[in-house]
């Protein structure tokens, strides 16, 4: 009678651990699902990665591709024979070296001047405690819905009456601070300790000491992303080098390229796509440069 009854014991823990273990079938079923949706999500990401290097893929060839082959119907990617004669041509037909370093001397200006001025009113804003702070905070941020098309004839005037047309001063003196600069920067401020700027008054050093010394080497990421957006937002720009530059040689890339348009509107895009591969390179360059600084900064943020 005991044998009986530890058999049947232990038939029925064998039974219980058998229905609760999972079956061989399942777990490779299981296994294969999670591949077929891993090499699903490598094809969507795949296919998104090609639609967005499309147009760069354009721009590299056609650069390379002859008259003939840029007029050719129906089109083709690559270029059958490779020639720089676009590049050649561009130099020829335009200032292009002026051109580039005009784009370097507006975006580069303009960018050092909004961290300055960015940063220095984000600071009070964020770390000071005055009086109208906050309303001139919302007179800020009200000022991002104003299009800047519309105060580009008022500023022209000015600029008119101050002599200061189709002149470096004219391209980067009016953005030399932006809202939306002040603003990002001022939230980012605002997540900085309070701590460290207490520490720094009990030490004696000043509000500016304290906006050089602390608050400014943590707040490196925040500081690169706006170079980055605006360095890249003002190379890129058209309208403003457009209307404040006159002349050849204060012009930009981008308003440089508009010039090789001919009187009956025909475009020779081969050197269209030559200025603007040329006018790629250095966003490229930077973008290169700037994200192993970026990836440093966040990884030492609050260490100094």
């Amino acid at each position: 009678m005991t044998i009986l009854t530890a058999g049947a014991s232990s038939g029925a823990q064998d039974g219980a651990s058998g229905g609760a273990s999972t079956s061989p079938t399942a777990t490779h079923r299981s296994r294969r699902t999670a591949g077929v949706g891993r090499w699903v999500v490598f094809l969507l990401v795949a296919v998104a990665t090609l639609v967005v290097l499309l147009p760069i893929a354009i721009i590299v060839f056609t650069a390379f591709k002859p008259v003939a082959e840029v007029n050719a119907y129906p089109p083709t990617l690559l270029p059958q024979e490779w020639t720089l004669g676009n590049f050649r041509t561009i130099f020829e037909q335009l200032p292009f070296a002026r051109l580039i370093l005009n784009s370097f001397v507006f975006a580069g200006g303009v960018t050092l001047c909004a961290l300055v001025f960015d940063s220095l009113a984000a600071y009070a804003l964020a770390r000071l405690d005055f009086t109208g702070s906050r309303l001139l905070l919302i007179l800020i941020v009200a000022s991002l819905m104003i299009p800047f098309q519309a105060t580009l004839v008022p500023i022209y005037q000015l600029l008119g009456d101050l002599g200061w047309i189709n002149t470096y001063a004219a391209l980067i003196v009016p953005r030399a601070a932006d809202a939306f600069g002040i603003f990002f920067l001022r939230q980012f401020f605002l997540a900085l300790p309070r701590d460290l700027d207490n520490a720094a008054r009990i030490d004696g050093a000043s509000e500016w000491r304290i906006y050089r010394s602390v608050v400014l080497p943590n707040a490196v990421p925040a500081l690169l992303t706006l170079a980055v957006f605006v360095f890249v937002s003002n190379w890129n720009d058209l309208l403003w080098p457009l209307v404040f530059s006159t002349g050849e040689d204060m012009g930009t890339i981008t308003s440089g390229l508009t010039l090789l348009t001919g009187p009956s509107g025909i475009v020779p895009y081969g050197v269209m796509m030559a200025g603007s591969l040329i006018a790629l390179v250095p966003l490229l360059v930077l973008f290169a440069l700037v994200q192993r600084r970026f990836i440093a900064s966040v990884a030492t943020s609050g260490l100094k």
